[in-house]
């Protein structure tokens, strides 16, 4: 990967934009101002979720940014409330309203098993998926995948699915790896997106971190997102500061050692846990 402008493939022919601006806890209006920012830098991968609630300043930013739609990866995820095939559809119908958009470039369930389908998740994901795969096969979604699946829920989804999910978007960061899926999904040809590449903020403060920055003459976000392109992951950094966005962008002129790729990733307890999706309550 040498530019925004770089793309990861996704096993169906569609190409998505290798770095993505996330836009969890902005409301509208913040999340408008930072894919203003975003997309005049050069980032062509937004990523919003219906649980974000801010899909309607993301929508603003796209319609009024000046560039093609076709330009623009857009992705946003299935609220849990809505699981099973009938609420799926209307989700989706709702989340197209509050973006404005004719079609969508990836939709993602963001849990295989909330709270209130927990009983019964196997069900009700089966009936969202062909509610997803129905949309796809209608044109109205260019890739369909999934967020925070482990192995045993693909699995299961594949039990009555046809397609195969394109990506699984995980919490991928320094000492989370989760390299029993993220090894599935590249037997699979899923591609791993990593939410929170910066754990959040933790790993700001990570003594080993501060010391590669120092190594490397780069900020601590910089080092984190150059290690999950060198991994393999799609990272997905939130910001709402136009200066950090931008130097977001600026990780495609270095190269980190093997070594450091190794320090980095046995970070354990930096950016806390990954989340155990059949015990959180979400």
């Amino acid at each position: 990967m040498k530019s925004l402008k770089d793309t990861f493939k996704l096993y169906n022919g569609v190409e998505i934009p290798c770095v993505g601006l996330g836009t969890w806890q902005s409301p509208d209006e913040t999340a408008k101002n930072a894919v203003l920012s975003a997309l005049s830098l050069g980032y062509r991968l937004i990523d919003t979720a219906a649980a974000y609630g801010n899909e309607r300043g993301v929508g603003a930013a796209i319609a009024s940014c000046g560039l093609k739609r076709e330009e623009i990866f857009v992705t946003t995820k299935l609220r849990n409330a809505a699981h099973g095939y009938k609420a799926t559809l209307e989700a989706f119908e709702g989340s197209m309203e509050r973006l404005g958009l004719e079609y969508l470039d990836l939709y993602l369930i963001h849990w295989p098993n909330p709270v209130q389908f927990r009983t019964h998740w196997e069900e009700s994901t089966a009936g969202t998926w062909a509610a997803f795969e129905e949309l796809y096969k209608a044109g109205k979604i260019r890739a369909i995948g999934v967020s925070n699946f482990m192995p045993h829920h693909i699995e299961t989804l594949m039990k009555t699915a046809e397609i195969k999910p394109m990506v699984n978007q995980l919490k991928l960061c320094p000492g989370i790896t989760q390299p029993e899926v993220v090894g599935y999904c590249k037997e699979n040809r899923i591609l791993a997106e990593g939410y929170s590449p910066f754990g959040t903020g933790a790993v700001f403060g990570n003594e080993e971190m501060k010391r590669l920055s120092a190594k490397y003459g780069r900020t601590i976000g910089q080092i984190c997102l150059r290690w999950s392109l060198q991994m393999g992951f799609l990272p997905l950094p939130k910001s709402a500061n136009p200066m950090r966005i931008k130097e977001n962008a600026e990780i495609f002129d270095f190269e980190l050692t093997d070594g450091d790729m190794k320090v980095i990733a046995g970070l354990v307890g930096s950016c806390g846990e990954a989340p155990d999706p059949d015990n959180t309550l979400f």
